[in-house]
């Protein structure tokens, strides 16, 4: 009898041939990688919208960077596209012998596809010579075989095991303000997965690509890609253990951390604290049960109206407490939340802010970009701008020494970092977004705001950050937005002379160098607690 599939999501339709849009010509093989030219069979390109209209001619570039990683590049040479600017640990020249590399690569003509051989066993790894490659300005889609159905990783989202599903499942992936729930894209932005071969063997493979995207998985087995935007940049690590998967992954996009060994012990944080007094309470009781106890947080509660680096009237006993129980061995954490509320009549952190011009604005315009947290309108700072960085250390460290009143000096051991997504209460912006193509684009990812379009719950996709070579870039591309700058572990060093930690809700490969990560808003309930250790 026929498989019944009615409750999967199995396409209503299939490609009626092999081919795709693209042929390749002038396929140059070296020593250190392949090069090729791609251009589009198809002429009656003006039935497409622009947005929706293959390119017409593409680049390969595949560079063989050592003998267990290579990069295969794919994108628009004669025009300007954006590229994630997140710096990758690549050797300044090839570290690759032919006779030494784990894996060999084919560049197929027509239908256009590259494959990626271990060459060991034989095992192709990567094959997207199928008919689902396509690369418009606004919809990017690239599939490939795998070898086995043994695939673990893409996030951030709630999985239910650790290994994917493969019958025809999607996920989607864009930092949004999201708590964990199946199928709903949350803080962080992962597109990197693992995969094991069918003998035991493992890669790994990394887009790196910060559009709004989804990913769906096919019992071939297979994998389709679909973005929004940028280009196709992808990272192979041969392994060939899981281990060593993650130490070459990690060497790449940089090592975890080094976290301080407190950071290693039991930590007790939640959100809802009414006052000092209860907090104090709560470490006399933890002590008296004999819990095993090394850190508290304190939640946005201890803040004056929810306001960055202010202190709560009902908190102003938290000074003295947090010197007492560090006296006793513990250690303490703040949260901060990105967001700088606008409307104050008297609020150092946004007047200095503004000073330093250090918020997102709307393209073209000295117009700050307004969202919503809590009761406040809010400005995003850009964290790109280096100017935002000394901003934001400068109002750290009056939190730690009060230069207005010392007796409200916060004495903490890390910060905790909340809301990066960049969050919001309205979504888009405060008065609503003015690009609707940005927003809604033709192809809008299998994300769990679908219908609500990209800004759902975060800024307008048309508000502007300018990237480390000055240039203005639209938040579109670049998710997560807002996330601690390299220097944040540096500025709690300073203050505190010692090493500190880090936690941010929001990530993206490489931001695991300055950052530890926290899984974001849960309930506390039982069954959170295996779906913690898969995340």
């Amino acid at each position: 009898p026929q498989e019944d599939t009615s409750g999967l999501n199995v396409p209503y339709c299939h490609y009626a041939s092999p081919d795709n849009f693209y042929s390749a010509s002038a396929v140059r093989y070296t020593s250190t990688g392949v090069t090729a030219d791609l251009a589009c069979n198809k002429s009656n390109l003006e039935v497409y919208e622009k947005a929706a209209a293959p390119i017409g001619t593409l680049r390969l570039e595949v560079k063989y960077h050592s003998d267990h990683l290579l990069q295969f590049k794919i994108y628009d040479y004669a025009n300007k596209r954006y590229e994630v600017p997140v710096p990758l640990n690549l050797p300044a020249a090839p570290e690759s012998a032919v006779e030494s590399r784990l894996y060999d690569v084919t560049v197929q003509n027509k239908p256009f596809g590259v494959q990626v051989r271990r060459r060991s066993t034989g095992t192709v790894l990567w094959d997207s010579q199928l008919p689902t490659f396509t690369f418009s300005d606004a919809f990017l889609q690239i599939s490939t075989r795998l070898p086995s159905q043994y695939v673990y990783g893409f996030g951030e989202t709630e999985h239910t095991a650790f290994r994917r599903d493969m019958n025809w499942n999607t996920w989607g992936m864009f930092a949004r303000d999201q708590p964990p729930g199946y199928k709903l894209n949350t803080y962080g932005f992962q597109p990197f997965y693992m995969a094991l071969e069918e003998d035991g063997n493992a890669h790994g493979v990394l887009l790196l690509n910060s559009n709004a995207m989804d990913v769906t998985f096919q019992p071939t087995p297979a994998l389709t890609y679909r973005t929004v935007g940028g280009i196709l940049d992808f990272y192979v690590v041969l392994g060939p253990t899981p281990e060593l998967v993650v130490q070459e992954y990690t060497a790449l996009v940089g090592r975890p951390v080094m976290p301080p060994y407190w950071a290693l012990g039991f930590q007790l944080c939640r959100y809802g604290y009414e006052n000092d007094t209860e907090v104090a309470q709560l470490v006399e009781d933890m002590k008296a049960a004999e819990i095993p106890y090394d850190v508290q947080y304190t939640d946005i509660d201890y803040m004056e109206r929810q306001l960055d680096f202010t202190l709560s009237p009902r908190f102003a006993g938290l000074p003295a407490l947090i010197n007492k129980i560090r006296e006793e061995g513990m250690r303490f954490i703040l949260i901060l939340d990105p967001a700088i509320s606008g409307n104050e009549t008297d609020y150092l952190a946004f007047t200095r802010g503004l000073e330093k011009d250090v918020f997102i604005k709307w393209p073209d315009s000295d117009d700050i970009v307004y969202a919503k947290l809590y009761r406040a309108y809010t400005a995003l700072p850009d964290f790109f701008r280096n100017s935002t960085a000394e901003w934001w250390a400068r109002e750290i460290a009056e939190v730690y020494d009060n230069p207005r009143d010392p007796a409200k000096s916060l004495k903490f051991d890390g910060l905790w970092i909340d809301m990066n997504e960049p969050a919001s209460f309205v979504n888009g912006a405060v008065g609503g977004c003015r690009n609707q193509e940005l927003n809604f684009p033709l192809y809008i990812p299998q994300l769990g705001s679908r219908w609500e379009g990209l800004s759902f719950k975060t800024l307008c996709m048309e508000a502007q950050q300018f990237l480390p070579d000055g240039s203005p870039r639209s938040l579109l591309f670049s998710s997560p937005r807002i996330f601690p700058p390299p220097c944040a572990p540096s500025v709690v060093r300073n203050l505190t002379r010692e090493r500190g930690i880090v936690v941010t809700r929001s990530t993206y490969p490489s931001s695991g160098k300055w950052a530890g990560h926290w899984l974001g808003d849960n309930t506390a309930a039982w069954n959170q607690l295996d779906k913690s250790i898969i995340g």
